[in-house]
C-alpha cells in the first residue's frame, strides 16, 4: 500500500516536474528568444504614431503685409468617464460653447475616454468655460488659420480645411512648404485601440512652417478689385477679371475677380466662387490676337506699317462664310488696320502669314499652353494645329476666333511685347523665408525669344496709334504713353449651335509707360450690356482707372517729368531687375538693330516711290472717312 502510494507521488511530482521545465522553455522562449518581436507587438497595442506638424507659415504680399496667419485656439475635450452627467453639468456646458444639450448627452454616455466638444473655439468662449472649472473637460492649443484682410485676394491665397491642410490656391499649392516638415508622435491607446493622449513634450518638437512672401501688391490688388466690381456693376456685366504683372520679370502684381471671396468662411462659398478665373478659366481673345499677328507679319517683313489694305467696305467672304467689319472700310494702311481693328484687314494679313507660320508666331507667344504659373489649376487653353483647321480657321484665327486662351496667358503674351520680345514665366511666390532668412527667391524666368527688340518697339509704336488714335482711345491715362490692343469676341452659345449676337467677352490689353513699361493690364469684361458690348467702351475705361492708381503705386513719374520720387528698397529691386533683364534682352541685337533701321529708309523710299505710281492715291484714297471711328470688335 505504502509502496504504491509512493509511486503515485513519484509520477505527480514528475507531471510537476516537466510541467515547470515547460514553462521555463516557454519563458525562456518569450523573454529571450523572441523579445523584440513581442515587446514590438505590445507597442503597437497599446501606442499608435501620429504625423504632426508645427504652425503654419504666413503668408505676405510683397511688401511683408500679412495675408495669411496661423493663431493659437484651444479645442475643447470631454473625458465622459470623469465628467458628471446631471441636467445643471450639460446646461453649464452646453451654454458658453453655443452646442445643444443633446448633442453633449451623447458624447457623455459614450464608453470613449475622450471626445472633441468643439475645436478651435474663439477666445471669449474658452474663457468662459474655463471660470466654470467643470471636472472632465479639458482644452488643448491647436492652430487656426486666420485671414486679416478677409476677401481681399481670396481666390488666389485659398484656404485649409480644420487639420490645417492646404485645399485651394495657393495654400493648396504650396502646401508642403507652408506647413514644414513632418513629425511622428507616439498616442497612448486604451484597450479599444482608440487614442486617449499625447506625449505633451513631443510638442514642443514640432518644426514650424515656412513663410511665403508673393509677388502681389495689396494696394494693387485692392484697386484692380475695387475698380472691377464696381465696373461690372455699371456695365451691368456677368463678370471680369484684371491681371497685372511686371513685363520683364513676369512678377504678378494683382490678380482679380468680380467675385468676393472671404477664406475664413470659405464653407460658405461655393466652388465657383473661391476660383481664380484669370488662371483657370478660358475664353476667345478676339481682336487683342490682332497685335501678335502684326508681331509675326513684321519679325517675317511680310508687312510694312505703310502698306496698304483693300478694306472690301467692310466684309469678306471666306469661303462660305462672310465676315464682317464694324465699319465700311476702303484702303487702310497696315498701321490703321491695327489701330481700327479692322476684321477685313487682319484677315489679309494672316494670309501672307499662312497657316504654318501664324500657328508657329501663336505658339511661340505661350498661347494653347499652359504658362507655368507656379499655381494649382492652370488651364491650357486651346490652339489646334494646322492639320485639324477648316477652310476659314486662317480666317478665323487672325480675328481671334477658335481659339481659347486664359487672362494670364494673354497678359504674358503682351509682356512680350513690352520687354523687348523676351517670354517670360508669371510667377505668385516671390520669396520663402525661414526663421526671418530668406531661403528661396524666385529670379525672373526667360522661356524664350519670340520676336526681335526692333519688331517689338515696331508693334509698341503702333499699339500706341490703338490709343492715340483708334479704338482703344478711353485706355489713355493722363501723363503716360500707353500701348495696347482692344479685343470684343463674341461668346460661342451652344444652343444656338453659332456665335450669339448679344453675348460677348469685351477686353482690353496695354502696357505702360510704352517706352519702358513697368506694368502689362489685361482687362476682359464677361458679357456687358448691349450696347456698350466693345473692347473700346466696357473695358478700355477700366484698365485707364486701374493703370492710373498702378503707376501712382509704383511710383512710376509722370513722362516728361524730371522729378524722381523716393522708393522704397523692395521697389529699387524691381527697377534693378528690370534693368538687369532688359541689358540682357539687348547684348547682341546692334547689328540687328542697325540692319532694321536702313531697312526702314529703303522702305520710305519705296513706299513714297509706289504711292506716286499707283493708279489710287493712297492718300487721297485716304479722303472722306468718318471722323469719328467707333470702337472695334
Amino acid at each position: 500500500m505504502e509502496r504504491r502510494s509512493l509511486r503515485r507521488l513519484y509520477i505527480l511530482v514528475g507531471i510537476f516536474t516537466i510541467a515547470l521545465l515547460a514553462l521555463l522553455v516557454r519563458l525562456f522562449d518569450i523573454q529571450v528568444l523572441r523579445h523584440h518581436l513581442l515587446s514590438g507587438l505590445a507597442e503597437r497595442q497599446h501606442q499608435k504614431s501620429a504625423e504632426l506638424r508645427g504652425k503654419r507659415g504666413a503668408i505676405y504680399d510683397r511688401r511683408l503685409r500679412a495675408l495669411a496667419l496661423s493663431v493659437d485656439r484651444e479645442s475643447i475635450y470631454i473625458n465622459p468617464s470623469d465628467f458628471s452627467s446631471s441636467a445643471e453639468a450639460v446646461t453649464q456646458l452646453a451654454r458658453p460653447l453655443g452646442l445643444k444639450e443633446a448633442t453633449i448627452l451623447e458624447k457623455t454616455q459614450s464608453d470613449r475616454q475622450f471626445a472633441w466638444l468643439k475645436r478651435k473655439v474663439p477666445p471669449d468662449e474658452s474663457a468662459a468655460l474655463r471660470r466654470l472649472g467643470i471636472k472632465g473637460v479639458g482644452f488643448v492649443t491647436e492652430s487656426q488659420r486666420f485671414y486679416p484682410k478677409r476677401s481681399l485676394a481670396g481666390q488666389i491665397i485659398g484656404f485649409v480645411g480644420i487639420d490645417e491642410a492646404g485645399l485651394e490656391g495657393i495654400e493648396y499649392g504650396y502646401d508642403g512648404t507652408l506647413a514644414g516638415e513632418a513629425l511622428r508622435v507616439l498616442l497612448d491607446r486604451d484597450a479599444r485601440g482608440r487614442p486617449i493622449s499625447l506625449r505633451s513634450d513631443a510638442l514642443r518638437q514640432l518644426p514650424q512652417g515656412r513663410d511665403l512672401v508673393l509677388t502681389l501688391d495689396e494696394r494693387i490688388q485692392f484697386v484692380a478689385e475695387r475698380e472691377l466690381r464696381e465696373h461690372i456693376i455699371r456695365l451691368g456685366a456677368r463678370g471680369g477679371v484684371v491681371v497685372v504683372m511686371h513685363p520683364f520679370t513676369g512678377e504678378i502684381l494683382a490678380l482679380a475677380n468680380e467675385s468676393a471671396f472671404d477664406p475664413n468662411i470659405f464653407r460658405e462659398a461655393t466652388a465657383k466662387t473661391w476660383r481664380e478665373r484669370s488662371i483657370t478659366d478660358t475664353f476667345e481673345p478676339g481682336s487683342t490676337v490682332k497685335a501678335l499677328l502684326a508681331a509675326g507679319v513684321l519679325e517675317e517683313r511680310l508687312a510694312r506699317p505703310d502698306d496698304m489694305f483693300f478694306g472690301e467696305q467692310g466684309s469678306i467672304q471666306v469661303g462660305t462664310l462672310t465676315i464682317r467689319d464694324h465699319e465700311k472700310f476702303s484702303w487702310l494702311t497696315f498701321r490703321e488696320v491695327i489701330e481700327r481693328s479692322s476684321n477685313v484687314g487682319a484677315i489679309k494679313v494672316g494670309q501672307r502669314l499662312e497657316k504654318e507660320r501664324l500657328y508657329d508666331y501663336l505658339t511661340r507667344f505661350g498661347l494653347g499652353s499652359r504658362t507655368g504659373v507656379d499655381f494649382p489649376g492652370e488651364a491650357t487653353g486651346l490652339l489646334r494645329p494646322p492639320q485639324q483647321w477648316s477652310d476659314v480657321s486662317l480666317a478665323s484665327l487672325s480675328i481671334g476666333q477658335e481659339l481659347a486662351v486664359t487672362a494670364l496667358q494673354l497678359a504674358t503674351a503682351f509682356s512680350a511685347l513690352a520687354n523687348g520680345g523676351m517670354l517670360i514665366r508669371p510667377h505668385l511666390v516671390k520669396a520663402i523665408i525661414k526663421d526671418g532668412e530668406v531661403v528661396q527667391e524666385t529670379a525672373p524666368a526667360q522661356v524664350r525669344r519670340v520676336i526681335s527688340e526692333a519688331t517689338a518697339r515696331q508693334v509698341t509704336n503702333i499699339l500706341q496709334g490703338v490709343v492715340t488714335r483708334g479704338s482703344g482711345r478711353a485706355a489713355a491715362v493722363d501723363g503716360y504713353t500707353v500701348a495696347g490692343k482692344t479685343g470684343t469676341a463674341q461668346k460661342f452659345d451652344a444652343t444656338l449651335g453659332k456665335y450669339s449676337p448679344q453675348k460677348a467677352m469685351a477686353s482690353f490689353v496695354g502696357y505702360l509707360p510704352a517706352e519702358r513699361p513697368r506694368a502689362t493690364i489685361l482687362v476682359s469684361i464677361d458679357e456687358p450690356q448691349a450696347g456698350v458690348a466693345w473692347g473700346g467702351v466696357a473695358a478700355a475705361p477700366l484698365f485707364s482707372a486701374v493703370a492710373q492708381q498702378t503707376m501712382r503705386y509704383l511710383r512710376v513719374p509722370p513722362e516728361g517729368s524730371h522729378v524722381r520720387s523716393p522708393e522704397l528698397p523692395i521697389a529699387r529691386l524691381e527697377r534693378s531687375s528690370a534693368d538687369t533683364t532688359a541689358v540682357s534682352l539687348s547684348v547682341g541685337n546692334f547689328v540687328e538693330n542697325v540692319r532694321e533701321i536702313l531697312r526702314e529708309t529703303v522702305d520710305q523710299l519705296l513706299s513714297y516711290v509706289w504711292g506716286h505710281f499707283l493708279s489710287v492715291d493712297p492718300k487721297e484714297a485716304r479722303k472722306g472717312r468718318k471722323k469719328t471711328e467707333r470702337s472695334d470688335r
